[in-house]
Order: C-alpha cells, then sequence, then structure tokens
C-alpha cells in the first residue's frame, strides 16, 4: 500500500503527484531550469507551462492507474521542492523499475534526495512487490551517485551515450538495488 504523504526531513511531504499540481510544478521546473539543465533533456518550452506539466501529469496519472508508473512530489508549504519517479514498472519473472529524481537547487544538501529514494525503494519492494530498482545518473552527476550509495544502490557497470541529456548523448553509470528475493508474483 502507497501511504498518501510521507514526511521529509525539513517540514518537506512526499507524495503522489496530482492533477492540480500542475502550476506549482510549472513553476518549480522554470525556477530549476537552469539548476537541472545539466541532467536533463532539452524539454520544448511547452514543458515549462501549467499547460504543458498538466498534459505531461495527465500521461503519468494514466501510467499509474495502469501500474506502469508511480509520480510522486515533495511539497514544502505548497510548493514543488523535488521530485520521484519510478517508471517502467514491469511485473512478472524480471518484477523492476527505473527511478528517477531531482530537488530544487535551494533544497540541495538537507537529505531530501536520500530520504525520498530510501522511502521510495522500501514501497517498491514492499507495497509493490519489486525485485530490484534501477538508476542511471551522467557519468559527472557524483552528487546524485553519492544519493544512489548512501541509499543502497550498486553501481553495476557504464553505459557509452546511454541517454540524451543536454543536446547530446552522455555516458552513464548504471546502478540497482535489490529490494528482495522473494518469487514474483505470477
Amino acid at each position: 500500500m502507497i501511504i498518501s504523504t510521507y514526511a521529509l526531513p525539513g517540514g518537506v511531504d512526499l507524495r503522489l503527484a496530482a492533477l492540480e499540481d500542475a502550476e506549482a510544478l510549472a513553476a518549480a521546473v522554470r525556477e530549476n531550469r537552469e539548476h537541472l539543465s545539466p541532467w536533463e533533456p532539452r524539454w520544448p518550452e511547452s514543458y515549462f507551462t501549467a499547460e504543458g506539466q498538466a498534459a505531461r501529469l495527465r500521461d503519468r496519472l494514466a501510467q499509474h492507474e495502469e501500474g506502469r508508473l508511480v509520480p510522486w512530489l515533495m511539497v514544502r508549504e505548497g510548493r514543488v521542492v523535488g521530485a520521484v519517479t519510478l517508471s517502467g514498472i514491469v511485473r512478472g519473472p524480471f518484477c523492476s523499475a527505473s527511478l528517477g529524481y531531482w530537488v530544487a537547487a535551494g533544497h540541495l544538501g538537507r537529505g531530501l534526495a536520500s530520504a525520498a529514494v530510501r522511502h521510495v525503494c522500501e514501497t517498491a519492494g514492499e507495497a509493490l512487490g519489486l525485485h530490484r530498482v534501477e538508476a542511471s545518473t551522467v557519468v559527472r552527476n557524483v552528487r546524485s551517485q553519492r544519493v544512489l550509495e548512501k541509499c543502497g544502490f550498486d553501481r553495476i557497470g557504464t553505459a557509452p551515450r546511454y541517454l540524451h541529456i543536454d543536446g547530446r548523448w552522455q555516458d552513464s553509470h548504471l546502478f540497482q538495488r535489490v529490494l528482495h528475493d522473494e518469487p514474483p508474483v505470477m
């Protein structure tokens, strides 16, 4: 069971995203555009608007209903200060998902990413029954690599030209965390 709200450090709540979050999410991605640009794709201008975020949220919430994605937001006093997503959820013998996350520039160094990643991994194993969670970081994103390592992820390799980030194909370090060894529900 996914608990609707989980308390993170500094009065930040981790909760499932809702369509009503589009305006606050758009404000957050606009405010953090420069901070996030080295670690993300080059988004179209529509991504930074409430309408663009509403469309993205509708898609993510539809995938959530289908059991393929779980979108969380980090919220403090009504402002979005980060996000965590489990995507590409696969059942059966693979029983895995991909993890992505970001934290607003003004909230770095407060333990938010580590606390959120730990909680999401716990939820993935216990509530969703997943066997493992994978994540990748651009090779130079040392800060994110430290978060993953602190949260029990093991580096399993490096993939050349893995993702198109900040306008070019970039190498990424690949990580995984095995959550448990129970057999999958088939």
